[in-house]
């Protein structure tokens, strides 16, 4: 399985999702998803922040790149830190309960129970703070 989204920053803050899902119900996420076969890894990551915040974004960079086993399963999560174009902050309410800009400082270092997946949500916000970003003109399609 992979997934993909997007840091989203803005005056020292993120852009946050509460999720509704119920084994991480009110739990806050980077907006990402599921990556749909018929898409390459960076429309899916537009994709799952459009769905998931109503915001529009550009990829900008590569953040993170982990894997991890679930069960039987492994996941890849990809990523990506991206410019702001459009704030028009929505939410699916059958996914989503709330979408805010949360302070950087807090995600790190304030809110370990209220996340969703620490590392897959620290690390890649960590990594834009310390500016180690992959460039996104690596990637490509096979």
């Amino acid at each position: 399985m992979v997934i993909v989204g997007g840091v989203i920053e803005k005056d020292g803050k993120v852009l946050m999702v509460q999720e509704k899902k119920s084994f991480c119900y009110g739990k806050w996420n980077i907006p990402a998803g599921h990556l749909d076969p018929d898409e390459s890894i960076i429309e899916g990551a537009l994709r799952e922040i459009r769905e998931e915040t109503g915001c529009e974004v550009e990829a900008t960079g590569i953040a993170f790149i982990g894997n991890k086993m679930i069960k039987d399963e492994i996941l890849i999560e990809i990523i990506f830190t991206t410019k702001l174009i459009k704030e028009d902050i929505k939410i699916d309410p059958e996914e989503i309960l709330d979408v805010k800009w949360i302070d950087i400082n807090d995600v790190l270092n304030n809110m370990d129970d209220e996340l969703r997946d620490i590392p897959f949500i620290k690390q890649p916000i960590q990594n834009m703070v310390d500016n180690k970003i992959g460039r996104i003109d690596i990637i490509g399609t096979l």
